[in-house]
């Protein structure tokens, strides 16, 4: 993995300066928290939603006057270079091939997909058009993760044997019902959403996914009754086995006595290190040493030096152009997401994110939904590239 791969997007190319991507914005909920408008190399030349209020947020947000009713309407304008969706996520590949059928870059939110039949659709897609895809995972840019990549590059780790991340949730059921409908969200499975996790690790060292083991939990709670996803757990824990070994707990919880959090745990031969802990301790490492000190019981064991690590802000460092150096959202996350994907697309490179870490990211927990579903049978976890 090269340094650039490891330490995500740093500024654009002459040769890119002076030309600007055309973007369309599709979902006005979460498409309206990008900053295509602020970038030196982009402009917004569309927006779509269904809804009307929607449509009319993507507008201010990104003073754009060209506004459409649907994304089948936006897709016939073509000023239009590339899509950035933020659909539902079970229309995801649906969109994502209409996009790049009709000859537009693609960046989609998260998950990638919501089966391995839809992974290997979107895979086969990208390489029959050759555009660029990438998925807006946010993991990959928080100011730990970005930080953990760089000890990792560097070696402080020693050997990486363990990584643990969580997403916790809890009240989720809030966003189930929209005018007394049923959303998308009703009963999806935790691990159908398991990328805020799975890019903690695979983003930080580029190991695969091989096996998978999960256990489920619900309470017969009626509100998950009937989903369309016949899912029965509020929370699913799973253990993945990397192709290098590595152990790997995830959990994506959407209900119980906890707080809530992004967060992931590295643990070297040499050192460890922690996100900030939403229970209020913050970040920090754990380094091997020779020190000794005594257990309660008595018996002799090494001490490990545990000190606080000062969160480093890089958004406001020169990995971005300068009108985007500033905080945004999901812990600094969506200013790099938004100069990635136009960096990618004017320089002609896959991005951090491209089409086969996305499915890396995205398949391993509908396997480990699967495998709740079986009490938590070991299933393999198929390598899509």
């Amino acid at each position: 993995m090269t340094r650039r791969s490891l330490l995500a997007a740093t500024l654009l190319p002459v040769a890119a300066q002076n030309r600007k991507l055309r973007m369309g914005i599709v979902g006005g909920r979460f498409g309206a928290s990008f900053f295509f408008h602020e970038h030196p190399n982009s402009t917004v030349e569309a927006v779509a939603d269904l809804r009307p209020d929607r449509r009319a947020a993507l507008q201010k947000t990104y003073n754009c006057p060209k506004a459409y009713n649907s994304l089948d309407d936006l897709l016939k304008d073509k000023q239009v270079e590339a899509v950035g969706l933020f659909t539902p996520a079970p229309d995801h590949v649906r969109h994502a091939v209409q996009c790049l059928k009709a000859g537009k870059h693609v960046l989609s939110a998260v998950p990638a997909a919501m089966s391995l039949d839809e992974c290997a659709q979107l895979i086969a897609t990208v390489k029959s058009t050759g555009l660029t895809y990438m998925m807006a995972e946010t993991s990959y840019y928080q100011q730990l993760t970005i930080s953990a990549r760089k000890f990792y590059n560097e070696g402080a780790f020693g050997h990486l044997y363990s990584c643990e991340s969580e997403y916790h949730h809890a009240g989720l059921e809030t966003l189930y019902f929209e005018d007394g409908q049923r959303t998308w969200r009703h009963g999806l499975p935790p691990m159908h959403y398991p990328t805020h996790c799975t890019a903690h690790l695979l983003s930080v060292t580029g190991e695969r996914i091989t096996t998978a083991t999960c256990i489920g939990w619900g309470d017969n709670d009626p509100i998950l009754k009937n989903n369309v996803y016949n899912n029965p757990f509020w929370n699913e824990t799973a253990l993945f086995k990397t192709d290098r070994g590595t152990s790997f707990r995830v959990e994506v919880w959407w209900k119980g006595a906890h707080k809530g959090t992004e967060r992931a745990q590295y643990h070297g031969d040499k050192m460890s290190f922690f996100h900030a802990h939403p229970n209020g301790l913050g970040p920090a490492t754990v380094k091997w040493s020779t020190l000794q000190e005594k257990d309660a019981g008595g018996f002799a064991r090494q001490a490990a030096i545990l000190e606080k690590y000062e969160e480093k802000k890089w958004w406001a460092t020169d990995m971005l152009p300068t009108p985007l150096r500033h905080n945004s959202g999901h812990e600094g996350s969506h200013t790099f997401l938004t100069h990635e994907f136009v960096d990618a697309v004017l320089n002609h490179r896959k991005p951090v994110v491209d089409v086969y870490a996305a499915v890396a990211f995205t398949a391993p927990g509908i396997i480990a939904h699967q495998s709740a579903l079986k009490g938590g049978e070991q299933l393999k976890v198929p390598n899509f590239g």
